[in-house]
């Protein structure tokens, strides 16, 4: 039986595997969810076994496990390390879900007429890091598996990894590879197949702003003190100017630009957007002057509110001069850029421009570097053909705006490369309402990714 045979006669198992993964809330930022996430962690066991995985083992750490499993069918081949994460963000708003989160659902959209699944983790990273374990195991069992193979599956990734470098550094021989293979990417259509080849580093703070010891009454203490909520406004709109330039000075010392023949290849790759806008319903497109879409989200550095409150919120009203205001931003960092020099160049400018009226307090959270995949490299060339194997068209090399910030702690600690070949798109809704994978995302990245370790075994011999 070949390895396309062995795939089209377990499809509808491969498809029903991966719904019991979704249906497991294993959301790693709310402790209520610790035992379903640890519950996540053993049926991802389970299936590194039914793969014909060995040593499928749970590596505890202070948060939840890593799942770790292995094939080496001969030692002088190269070793292939497959990262992915079975943690998920939260499904709020509930509202905006048109299906249960956590109950898979096939639907027909206008990108996906042959159906995508509908759940909270279906494309981050559930169904993505799942259908490398169903390329493997289809391998395995066909026995065509040309090189060793490793998976390092986490439940930390949403909330900054905290506990991974721990873990390589601890076992750097026991995850010693030639290469990282990671699907938690986009393509740019079905179409036209792209290869990651950057992501952007992160930085996430909560900021706070206090302007007393407790609410005041807006009339007798109203336009004589300052309110944090208006001030936390006027600050965090001080941080752009009007052609949408991050005003934190030194903020872009580190950033360096892809060549220009990159930037011409990522301004005419195809975009549409109107297609783009639809995806989340917004109204229209803005960023930094001068920039084309796929740059703004690639290339350059962002800062972002992603939250804010304070003072009175509930139904009717209360007249009152808050005392405190809150906020939460982060900032995407690219090339250079490092997330603890930049947290400071932060705090420092925000405490800075504050009134003497208020008290600023800056709280970081967790952050990563970005990283930079070659594109010379055996690894990438592999990566290239496998995709011109089943998409029948050579891959567009390409930066995305998101994040995986472990990415450069593996060149840092295992010093091998990554290579960042994922199969959703951008429009699948990650972290939103209504996330969804294609069904034929699921397959195509099935069939492809045998096809890498067959190039890469083969290019690695001829080195």
């Amino acid at each position: 039986m070949t390895i396309q045979e062995y795939i089209d006669t377990n499809k509808e198992r491969f498809l029903d595997e991966l719904f019991t993964l979704l249906r497991i809330p294993s959301v790693s930022t709310d402790k209520a969810h610790d035992d379903d996430t640890h519950h996540c962690a053993v049926q991802v066991q389970e299936y590194m076994v039914k793969a014909g995985l060995d040593k499928a083992t749970l590596y505890p750490t202070d948060g939840h496990p890593i799942v770790y499993a292995e094939k080496m069918i001969d030692p002088s081949l190269p070793t292939v390390l497959v990262y992915g994460h079975y943690d998920v963000q939260p499904a709020a708003p509930l509202d905006q879900w048109k299906s249960e989160p956590f109950e898979p659902e096939i639907r027909k959209t206008e990108i996906h007429p042959d159906g995508a699944i509908f759940a909270r983790g279906s494309t981050d990273d559930k169904g993505q890091f799942f259908l490398h374990v169903k390329a493997v195991e289809s391998m395995i069992k066909t026995d065509r598996l040309p090189c060793n193979v490793k998976f390092m599956i986490e439940g930390e990734e949403e909330v900054g990894s905290p506990n991974l470098v721990p873990f390589i550094t601890k076992y750097k021989d026991l995850l010693k590879s030639d290469v990282i293979l990671v699907s938690d990417t986009s393509l740019l259509s079905k179409k036209h197949p792209s290869i990651t080849v950057g992501l952007r580093g992160l930085t996430y703070l909560d900021v706070k702003v206090t302007a007393a010891r407790a609410d005041m009454h807006s009339g007798l203490f109203g336009g004589a003190v300052a309110n944090p909520i208006n001030t936390l406004c006027e600050m965090i709109a001080s941080l752009k100017d009007e052609k949408k330039h991050i005003t934190i000075p030194g903020f872009y010392d580190d950033v360096v630009f892809p060549s220009d023949s990159d930037r011409e290849m990522m301004r005419n790759a195809p975009f549409d957007p109107q297609e783009y806008m639809d995806s989340p319903g917004v109204f229209g497109l803005e960023g930094e002057e001068g920039f084309h879409t796929y740059e703004r989200t690639g290339i350059l550095p962002t800062l972002d509110c992603n939250g804010i409150w304070g003072g009175f919120t509930e139904e009717g009203s209360k007249t009152i001069i808050p005392a405190v205001a809150n906020a939460k931003i982060s900032m995407r960092l690219v090339s250079k850029q490092n997330y603890e020099k930049i947290t400071e160049l932060f705090t420092e400018h925000f405490k800075s421009i504050a009134p003497d009226s208020v008290k600023v307090e800056v709280h970081p959270h967790h952050g990563g570097n970005p990283y930079v995949t070659p594109t010379d490299t055996i690894e990438y060339r592999a990566a290239a053909k496998a995709m011109e194997a089943t998409f029948g068209k050579t891959p567009v090399p390409m930066y995305e705006g998101g994040s995986i910030p472990i990415v450069a702690n593996f060149k840092e600690i295992l010093k091998v490369e990554t290579i960042l070949m994922g199969f959703g798109f951008d429009t699948d809704g990650l972290h939103s309402p209504n996330e969804h994978f294609g069904v034929w995302n699921f397959y195509k990245g099935i069939e492809t990714v045998p096809h890498f370790y067959q190039a890469y075994a083969e290019m690695s011999q001829e080195a």
